[in-house]
C-alpha cells in the first residue's frame, strides 16, 4: 500500500470517522489512529478540557502537529477530527499524498448526533441554524477529499463495503 498513501477519513463531528476507520483497519489489517484520541493521550486531557483551559488556537496548532506526524507514517488508517481538514497544511498533505474519504450525511442526521453528546466543544454552544451553517461551511472544504461517501440510509457495514470497493480499484 505504500504507493497508495494512508487512508484518511474526514467529515463533520458525528459522521462516523472513528468507527468506520476502525472497521476498515481491521479488514485491511492496518493500524488505526484517531487524531483526537492521540491529542488526548499526549496532553492527558479531554478535547473539551483542552478548549476550556488552553483555547481553540492552542488546540488547532497542536492538532496540526499531531496530524502531520501521523501522516508521515505508512500503511495506516487515520480518522481526523472534524476541523483537522480545514487546516491548509494538513489538507495539502492529504490531498497530495494520501487517499481521503469524506463521510457525508444529511444535516439533520449530523445535528441529531452532535446534540446527543457533550464532548464536542465547538458545537455545544451552537443552535440548530448555526450548526447547519457550520456544516455548510465545512462541507465546502470537505468536498476537496478524493472520495465522497454519501452515508445516508447506509449501515456501517455498507459504508465499509463501499469504501473497500473503491480502495481495491486504486
Amino acid at each position: 500500500m505504500n504507493s497508495k498513501g494512508n487512508i484518511v477519513f474526514l467529515g463533520m463531528m458525528g459522521s462516523g470517522k472513528s468507527s468506520i476507520g476502525r472497521l476498515i483497519s481491521k479488514k485491511l489489517k492496518l493500524d488505526f489512529y484517531d487524531v483526537d484520541k492521540e491529542i488526548e493521550k499526549k496532553l492527558k486531557m479531554k478535547i473539551s478540557k483542552i478548549f476550556i483551559e488552553k483555547g481553540e488556537t492552542y488546540f488547532r496548532n497542536y492538532e496540526e502537529k499531531v496530524a502531520l506526524n501521523l501522516l508521515k507514517k505508512n500503511n495506516i488508517i487515520i480518522a481526523l477530527g472534524g476541523g483537522t481538514f480545514l487546516n491548509d497544511n494538513v489538507r495539502k498533505e492529504i490531498i497530495t499524498n494520501h487517499i481521503s474519504f469524506w463521510l457525508n450525511w444529511d444535516d439533520k442526521v449530523l445535528i441529531d448526533r452532535i446534540k446527543k453528546t457533550q464532548k464536542r466543544p465547538i458545537a455545544m454552544k451552537l443552535n440548530e441554524t448555526q450548526l447547519k451553517n457550520l456544516i455548510k461551511k465545512r462541507s465546502n472544504i470537505y468536498c476537496k477529499a478524493l472520495y465522497k461517501i454519501n452515508c445516508n440510509q447506509l449501515k456501517k457495514n455498507e459504508i465499509t463495503d463501499k469504501i473497500l470497493k473503491i480502495y481495491e480499484k486504486i
